[in-house]
């Protein structure tokens, strides 16, 4: 799964690229299988602050370790474990990270060590690794941990030297062991590591903060009272900003963006203006870090005192503290954690004397691999930027998609007076058609709010097309859709009907309002929609207007993007419904669940519901299976149920194969287990399209909305006929999809998609997640082929001089 946070593109140095691969050739493709870990000793560690995830990057470092034939250490307590030797450094075996997953925190254990710090310390920790064979590190931590292992890497012959020198080892284990390779991961709820587009843990760190946001909104309204909540993030604003947008905060305080001078009276006046237009509750989120405009400190004491003195609100403080840093990980880090652990494993089999130390780091839809240095230096401009108080600066450097948060925060959150808004005399129509999906309502929310900035007058669409031509159309004002970014389903209605057969009625109905553009937030019935009204202006005049499609469905099978609202929410359902269901195994003999997914054709929740639920197998339409493929992945799961491994997952998508159903591979799974294990079933329906949407959703449905109505005032301009007072737009680029394609959202005419679509079975027809596929099959110990020649690239950090 790819990341929604920073979009910095990362370029090639010019010049000598410092690749530890060998250049692929197009034609051919490099497969991991080639690639032998025989002889090799990996050593896996995580350091600093815990952070959900963690387990999931060493479940993957050990079993791809393993798989490769490579031996695996576990070094318990970070570098202190590694100091001190002894037990703190133990082989481990594929069992050994069963049923780890799930867990939060890490298992092997984090510990601060000033040992370390010393160069005593180092030859330590460099004698009880040769102890063990073991010259491979994969280090899992933040910036301080990952600098300490780069400075111990650059020691590390002159260590082997002193070592050697007093006699604790001999001439030919200096040979042996001449160098060390390190490759790291950023585990940091923070999101304060430059160079990746997530760390693992920010995206459980937000499930945590939006779930308690959601429990106080509740109460807080029925008190009418002001909440300031405090969130983690010492240096870095990212959850604070992250989880504002989320849920529509009146106000946000981050080191990277501190308030105007007078921000006292500024607040003093949006809180009274919001409680004016009958808003029951206030949300003010403080970054734990925040500051004014002279570095001084701003903290959530300060600013309740402030709003009780100033306007006499009942306002409490809550302070979350820990719980951040709680919890299971969410289904985002357990997949980007599987997919760092496993590319480090990759990185450490092709690492030779002159790799740099380097990071694994997700950009985009794709691991790729940034010497560390590079990023820690990067990481530490950004502080210096803010000590000198060069606050835009900052920003910046923090990445494309964090100033894109900031900008869209600031655009959603300050409203003008009637009096001060533009007036463009432009109707928008805004509706949701299909399924309801979590993040529809987020959706509607930012577009209403960015079309009434914008100057336009919003009617809202009930029910869909078949509302639309009932004439179920009402203004939608800024105050109307306040709350709306944590309810799920869809408060406006939706259907899945399409417009064919109302066509004259919708045109009717578009003259009527004098509707002069449309944004349509839903699945693939929205998709056909817009291709249908392309189809009927040559018909009816009233369908040339702009029009913009927002992706809004769980199943993922839009085409032109490669993510949905929604998608990500029922990704979280899935996860957390399998660690229920394989719970209620524990203290029972061996079991296997098989559990149906929802998806229409499109395997992506089974697949991805697979690789973060640790499931043993997915079957999905777009890769064809039969019975004698069925018979191997029974006999497989037999012969591991005959270890110490309890419990078996099996997805399968709704739609893979009309004949091989769930009760078919229920029954097959229950007779072949006889014996070994017994079998269960469960059909997960529609809780996967209900519930509070997730913190991506609402964030990635809020910031999408609101550019696709930026889009649409740009095409109302353009498109505007003075002379006869009207919009008349004819070209198939005034119609619409906006999509996230690998790591940029794009606007392309959904008559260019066709080609790109199998409309029989309603999925695009080049998917980008079947490429992770072969992932979960490795970690649950199949044996398959993997491409990996995206693998090996070596890139550098934006903003860093290569040259010289």
């Amino acid at each position: 799964m790819a990341s929604e946070g920073r979009e910095s593109k990362p370029q090639s140095p010019k010049g000598k690229r410092p690749a530890p691969t060998k250049e692929v050739n197009s034609k051919e493709k490099k497969l991991f299988e080639n690639l032998s870990g025989a002889g090799k000793a990996i050593g896996v560690l995580t350091s600093g602050g815990d952070a959900q995830g963690m387990n999931a990057a060493v479940r993957a470092v050990v079993r791809m370790g393993i798989y490769v034939g490579a031996k695996v250490y576990f070094i318990y307590e970070g570098y202190q474990g590694m100091v001190d030797g002894g037990n703190n450094i133990v082989e481990v075996n594929w069992e050994c990270v069963s049923s780890i997953l799930q867990v939060g925190g890490t298992v092997i254990g984090s510990a601060r060590c000033q040992a370390f710090r010393t160069r005593e310390g180092r030859l330590k920790a460099a004698y009880n690794l040769i102890q063990e064979g073991i010259t491979n590190l994969c280090v899992i931590g933040g910036d301080g941990s990952l600098t300490g292992a780069n400075l111990f890497r650059e020691e590390w012959s002159g260590l082997l030297a002193e070592l050697a020198q007093t006699g604790k080892i001999d001439k030919e284990a200096v040979k042996k062991y001449a160098y060390l390779n390190i490759v790291g991961m950023v585990g940091s709820i923070d999101n304060d590591f430059c160079g990746t587009d997530m760390t693992i843990g920010t995206d459980s760190a937000l499930h945590r903060i939006i779930e308690v946001v959601d429990a106080i909104m509740t109460t807080a309204q029925s008190h009418q009272r002001t909440f300031v909540l405090e969130v983690m993030g010492r240096h870095c604003g990212y959850l604070a900003l992250v989880s504002a947008l989320a849920c529509g905060a009146d106000w946000v305080f981050i080191p990277e963006y501190p308030p105007e001078e007078g921000w006292e009276k500024q607040l003093c006046v949006k809180l009274s203006e919001n409680r004016a237009r009958k808003k029951r509750l206030n949300i003010i989120i403080v970054a734990e870090g925040a500051i004014d405009i002279h570095n001084k400190p701003i903290s959530s004491e300060h600013v309740k005192d402030l709003v009780v003195k100033q306007l006499g609100y009942d306002t409490r403080v809550t302070i979350l503290g820990h719980v951040q840093r709680g919890g299971t990980p969410s289904a985002f880090d357990r997949i980007l954690a599987s997919r760092m652990g496993v590319d480090a494993v990759l990185a450490l089999l092709e690492g030779t004397p002159n790799t740099p130390a380097c990071v694994v780091s997700l950009s985009g839809n794709q691991a790729v691999r940034l010497p560390l240095m590079e990023c820690v230096h990067l990481t530490q401009e950004v502080q210096k930027a803010m000590d000198k108080r060069q606050f835009d600066e900052a920003v910046k450097l923090r990445g494309r998609s964090f100033e894109n948060n900031l900008n869209t925060y600031k655009m959603l959150s300050q409203k003008k007076s009637d009096a001060e808004l533009p007036k463009s005399n432009f109707n928008v129509a805004v509706m949701n058609v299909g399924a309801p999906a979590a993040g529809m309502n987020a959706a509607v929310r930012s577009a209403v709010r960015m079309g009434i900035i914008e100057g336009h007058k919003m009617l809202a669409v009930s029910n869909g097309f078949e509302g639309f031509s009932k004439g179920q159309i009402k203004e939608i004002t800024w105050g109307a859709v306040g709350g709306w970014t944590g309810q799920g389903g869809s408060i406006l209605g939706t259907k899945r009907t399409l417009p064919a057969m109302y066509l004259a009625k919708i045109a009717e109905q578009m003259r009527t309002h004098n509707i002069n553009a449309l944004l349509v937030i839903g699945g693939f019935e929205a998709y056909l929609g817009l291709l249908e009204l392309l189809a009927a202006r040559e018909k009816y005049e009233e369908f040339c207007v702009p029009m913009v499609m927002v992706p809004a469905t769980v199943s993922n099978n839009v085409p032109g993007s490669d993510f949905s609202i929604g998608a990500d929410t029922a990704l979280n359902t899935i996860t957390d419904t399998c660690d229920r269901i394989k719970q209620s195994a524990s203290g029972t003999k061996r079991r296997v669940f098989i559990i149906e997914t929802m998806g229409g054709y499109c395997g992506y929740l089974a697949s991805m519901g697979g690789l973060s639920a640790g499931a043993d197998i997915a079957y999905i339409f777009e890769e064809k299976f039969d019975i004698r493929e069925l018979q191997a992945n029974v006999e497989h799961l037999t012969e591991k149920m005959k270890t110490s491994i309890q419990r078996g997952l099996v997805l399968r998508n709704e739609n893979c194969n009309e004949n091989y159903t769930t009760d078919f591979i229920y029954q097959l799974y229950s007779e072949e287990g006889k014996g070994v294990f017994d079998c269960r079933k469960n059909v997960l329906g529609h809780m996967q399209q209900g519930g509070a949407p997730s913190p991506f959703d609402r964030n990635f449905g809020t910031k999408i909305s609101a550019k696709a109505v930026q889009w649409i005032s740009h095409k109302l301009k353009e498109s505007y006929r003075k002379e006869e007072g009207k919009v008349f737009a004819n070209t198939d680029d005034s119609v619409c999809l906006l999509g996230m394609r690998t790591r940029t959202l794009l606007f392309q005419p959904v008559a260019e998609l066709k080609n790109q679509t199998d409309f029989v079975h309603r999925i695009p027809k080049e998917q980008w997640w079947l490429k992770l596929r072969p992932l979960m099959k490795i970690l649950a110990k199949y044996k398959i082929s993997y491409d990996v020649s995206d693998s090996g690239l070596f890139e550098h950090v934006p903003g860093i001089n290569t040259e010289g």
